[in-house]
């Protein structure tokens, strides 16, 4: 029998275009700050003018993006969003739920994961509390990431290449100039490890927002505990106490 070697084999079921738009990711992927298309055509020994062509396929696709200045290539977060979209979402959830029914049933309040989509953030768990009382959001509910607690939380633990590729994507929009103006108060966030604040949507609720962090330290999730005061024999757990209860979960949640 006459068997390919694998050489042969691969030369058998070559794609050119598919091999260069990979040799420039592969490329990309070894330099944090990016090439020039002139590095990049030097490095890859091909013609400009089908690197070009590849890299505004790549840029186009949101594989790759493209400096303001117009001449500088990076990867963007496209290819790590697509390794870990689902099946770590399910698995962060089934190890969350049992963490978060605890929670609520201890500390007597709701609480709810968050995770980052794309420019928004999507509610992937919730947890109800054991009592009469709660305010709760629904499974799959995109919320913004400027004008929530959760939200607010995702983009204090963000790595800096994600939130400059953020600010390139919000480029002429009024949010990099509120992101800019709330750089401190994410800075803060950072420095104690939480978030605690009026909720911006329901009078009377403070949100308590933790993060589940990776073991750079960026924000995988956000756990999320809309605390309501209650003033009914309901109101054993104060909201120090519901911090530590989260911060625990969040701890256990953590890849850190």
């Amino acid at each position: 029998m006459n068997t390919a070697t694998e050489p042969e084999k691969d030369d058998r079921y070559r794609a050119p275009a598919l091999d260069k738009g990979l040799d420039i990711l592969e490329l990309l992927s070894e330099q944090p700050g990016g090439l020039t298309r002139a590095e990049i055509v030097k490095a890859m020994g091909r013609g400009p003018s089908e690197v070009y062509r590849m890299l505004e396929r790549l840029v186009a696709r949101d594989y790759v993006s493209r400096s303001p200045e117009g001449d500088r290539y990076a990867l963007t977060m496209k290819l790590f969003v697509l390794a870990h979209r689902h099946p770590p979402v399910r698995r962060l959830v089934a190890r969350a739920l049992p963490l978060m029914d605890a929670f609520a049933r201890e500390a007597g309040q709701s609480c709810h994961l968050v995770a980052m989509d794309r420019d928004a953030a999507i509610v992937v768990a919730h947890a109800s509390s054991p009592g009469n009382w709660e305010f709760g959001i629904r499974i799959g509910a995109r919320i913004e990431l400027l004008t929530t607690g959760s939200g607010l939380t995702l983009l204090a633990f963000q790595e800096p290449v994600a939130k400059s590729e953020m600010l390139a994507r919000w480029e002429g929009s009024g949010n990099t100039e509120v992101l800019a103006r709330i750089a401190p108060e994410l800075k803060s966030y950072r420095e104690a490890g939480y978030r605690i604040g009026d909720s911006r949507q329901i009078a009377g609720i403070s949100d308590i927002s933790v993060p589940v962090l990776s073991p750079e330290g960026r924000a995988l999730a956000v756990l999320t505990c809309p605390f309501i005061r209650r003033l009914d024999e309901g109101a054993k757990v104060g909201i120090d106490a519901v911090l530590g209860l989260l911060r625990g979960v969040a701890e256990r949640l953590s890849l850190s």
